[in-house]
């Protein structure tokens, strides 16, 4: 078996005891984290050398001098109620104020917004005053009964993910690092100062691991030191009346407090975008590509890699975005939580290699005594295989304390095993890509910006409003198709593209997945229905299409087959309720578990097969239309038995049911990937106990049985188109 490919964590004073690891797992590369050095003599061993690099935090001495230049975000009070004609708001009370302090230094008066959340009206700046010792706002003439909040601009003078690290890991009195913000003048000047001076002073560096750049995600703290909102594509964080001027030069017109407020949603990912929003991260990604080409050509003249980790300041980097390209990075690295978030990774264009950080991360909240953190090692490889096995990622690693995770020596036997298994798939692989039956898109409204991030709340975590449409992902992250990202508006502005097999709308009605108002947009459905007509395959989960409009609820009902009851055509019968004895899409499927269900759908008539009907609703169905086939899913979280009911769905859709078999385990614990430019395969158990099964290639059948999470390698001996 080949060696390398693994990068380890190391830290001062664990020489011998980091080495040993590497020869364990076989590891090339060291890194630092946050909170950890690498001493000389690591340094010095024949180990890639990594260096986390913060351009924007971690220069006290600096921002001190220049605090008008930390990040700023636009807050929003809580709600108050008047009951008195004066009203006082103290705008405050519900975040951390050693993270944030409001910003007094630019003009409030011009910045802030005082709004009545009862009529949705700004209050005139003459009808409130600020007490900047108190932090309160006072409203002169507020109408009885209705809420009132204030929308201010604060400072952020503590880095939220050292934040983070610091309270998670206890460190005390350590001196929390003042973040500060790339595009204010004395911070510009200063990153590229320090960058040339710290290439200079670090020879013996072999890459550049910048965490990140310069605007982090949006992860505010409430008052009590907890998560208050945290949004991982937030772009709250980058404004600043400066970026807010560059806006209005550009565009001609000024945003509000309130386009950042966003109501008190603060432009979540869920929501759909509005015009000015899309205007403002294309301006921010501009400007933060263009500076980080400056900081990568100043890393390549010194000799030196230069790689991304896809976290924290990532804000404007976005690897799908169109600007990614002038970044010129040589690699990015990013954290692996489950197939759908490796597959975000290693899909990423226009880099030489891609990397996975794998969990569990070692600190104290997993690696403590009474745990075994070998499980949940296992449990995030076996995942993640599924998505290395369609696309892999050039290299895996792990990051934290070493010295931690080496005192848990099942985990470090576990990791031993993990690393030896990606260093084959590689060797079996052989740079090829896996076989690919069809093409899938996914439509919303961020499109390729967002590949393999919608539905995502928090970076691979569970949401109960989310999971049964995240789950679509998770399935497809492991299966064998080609998957594509494209957005209303691509569909408005261009067709659809004729290499698309079928293309999948999934969300809840109103969010930006499943697409809210711009249904009402007749041409979008005019433009989908003719493409199914001739020959399509769509696919809806949740309230695809989902407007109310026309007396319709799903645009899309009459090609789907159905629409969801909204207690407004009650009084209408509904007669369609029978199933179908038996359909390609459920053969072979033993249970359904369509999560947080849509409730109240219903059959339009009896051209639409119901393939599952309980509770009075339908939440399984097909037809057929024109040329082309349609199916409706009432939600899919992520199991393997949802996985083979999608890919089924799949394949009726885009009437390729022959070409399902090739690569086809009839045990859905167990999955084939087909690679015919090296004329192997590779079947996996997914499961913790052993499997028997049968798997088709084409024509081709052979039995295996497999213990538990074992991967099986064998010569391809089939032809396959």
């Amino acid at each position: 078996m080949s060696y390398g490919r693994v990068t380890i964590p190391g830290e001062e004073n664990y020489y011998n005891e980091t080495m040993a690891v590497a020869r364990r797992w076989k590891a090339d590369a060291i890194r630092d984290c946050d909170g950890t050095r690498l001493d000389d003599e690591l340094k010095q061993s024949e180990l890639k050398i990594y260096n986390a690099y913060f351009p924007t935090r971690a220069q006290n001495q600096f921002i001190r001098e220049h605090m008008e230049e930390c990040p700023q975000i636009y807050l929003m009070s809580k709600r108050t109620l008047a009951t008195r004609s004066k009203l006082t708001i103290a705008f405050m009370d519900e975040y951390y104020q050693k993270q944030l302090v409001p910003n007094y230094h630019d003009d409030p008066a011009k910045y802030w917004e005082v709004i009545d959340r009862t009529d949705g009206t700004v209050v005139p700046k003459e009808n409130w005053s600020l007490d900047q010792e108190e932090n309160c706002v006072t409203i002169s003439d507020a109408a009885l009964f209705h809420e009132y909040t204030v929308s201010f601009l604060a400072y952020i003078i503590w880095d939220p993910v050292e934040m983070y690290n610091h309270l998670t890991n206890d460190w005390g009195d350590k001196e929390h690092e003042i973040p500060f913000d790339a595009l204010q003048p004395h911070s510009h000047e200063f990153i590229l100062k320090t960058m040339k001076e710290w290439l200079q002073d670090n020879p013996e560096i072999d890459v550049v691991r910048f965490t990140t750049f310069f605007y982090q995600f949006t992860l505010v703290f409430n008052q009590y030191g907890k998560e208050k909102f945290v949004d991982w594509f937030g772009y709250g964080a980058s404004v600043s009346p400066r970026m807010l001027k560059r806006f209005e030069k550009k565009y001609g017109y000024a945003m509000r407090a309130e386009d950042f407020v966003d109501e008190g949603y603060y432009n979540s990912a869920f929501r759909v975008p509005s015009a000015s929003l899309k205007k403002y991260m294309d301006l921010v990604q501009d400007f933060v590509t263009g500076m980080v080409r400056e900081l990568t050509d100043l890393v390549h003249e010194s000799g030196k890699e230069a790689m991304m980790f896809l976290g924290d300041q990532w804000i404007g980097t976005e690897p799908y975005g169109k600007y990614a390209q002038r970044m010129n990075l040589d690699a990015v690295v990013g954290s692996v939580g489950d197939g759908t978030t490796l597959r975000m990774i290693s899909d990423i264009p226009n880099v030489k290699y891609t990397e996975g950080r794998f969990l569990p991360y070692f600190f104290p909240d997993t690696f403590y005594e009474g745990n075994d953190p070998s499980l949940e090692a296992r449990a995030n490889w076996v995942q993640a295989r599924r998505a290395i096995l369609r696309s892999p990622i050039e290299r895996m690693g792990y990051g934290g304390y070493l010295s931690l995770a080496d005192k848990f020596p099942k985990f470090v036997d576990t990791v031993a095993e993990i690393t030896e298994e990606f260093r084959g798939i590689h060797d079996n692989m052989q740079g090829t890509r896996a076989y690919c039956g069809l093409k899938v898109a996914i439509l919303n409204h961020w499109g390729k910006l967002r590949t393999w991030q919608a539905f995502t709340v928090a970076h691979a975590l569970y949401c109960k409003e989310a999971y049964s449409y995240y789950g679509i992902l998770e399935s497809l992250s492991g299966m064998n198709v080609e998957v594509e990202f494209i957005s209303f508006d691509d569909v408005l502005e261009n067709g659809i593209d004729e290499s698309i097999d079928v293309i999948i709308n999934a969300g809840a009605a109103g969010t930006a997945f499943s697409g809210g108002d711009i249904w009402s947009q007749t041409r979008l459905s005019e433009i989908l229905t003719a493409w199914v007509m001739n020959g399509g395959g769509l696919i809806g989960v949740g309230e695809p299409s989902a407007v109310d409009f026309q007396g319709r609820f799903f645009q899309l009902a009459s090609i789907l087959g159905v629409d969801e009851e909204r207690g407004f055509s009650l009084s209408t019968d509904k007669y369609f309720k029978t199933m179908s004895d038996r359909h390609f899409i459920t053969d072979g499927i033993e249970y359904f578990d369509f999560g947080e269900t849509v409730n109240s759908v219903y059959a339009l008539d009896e051209a639409t097969e119901i393939l599952e009907y309980s509770n009075d609703e339908v939440h399984l169905a097909a037809r057929a239309v024109g040329a082309g086939r349609t199916v409706y899913i009432a939600g899919l979280p992520f199991s393997f038995s949802n996985a083979r009911l999608l890919m089924r769905s799949l394949y009726f859709a885009a009437h390729k049911e022959e070409e399902m078999l090739n690569g086809y385990s009839e045990n859905i614990n167990c999955e084939a990937s087909l690679y015919p430019d090296v004329s192997k395969y590779c079947i996996v158990n997914n499961s913790d106990e052993q499997q028997e099964t049968k798997v088709h290639f084409g024509g081709q059948v052979i039995n295996l049985t497999l213990q538990p999470y074992e991967s099986i390698w064998g010569d391809l001996n089939v032809g396959i188109n």
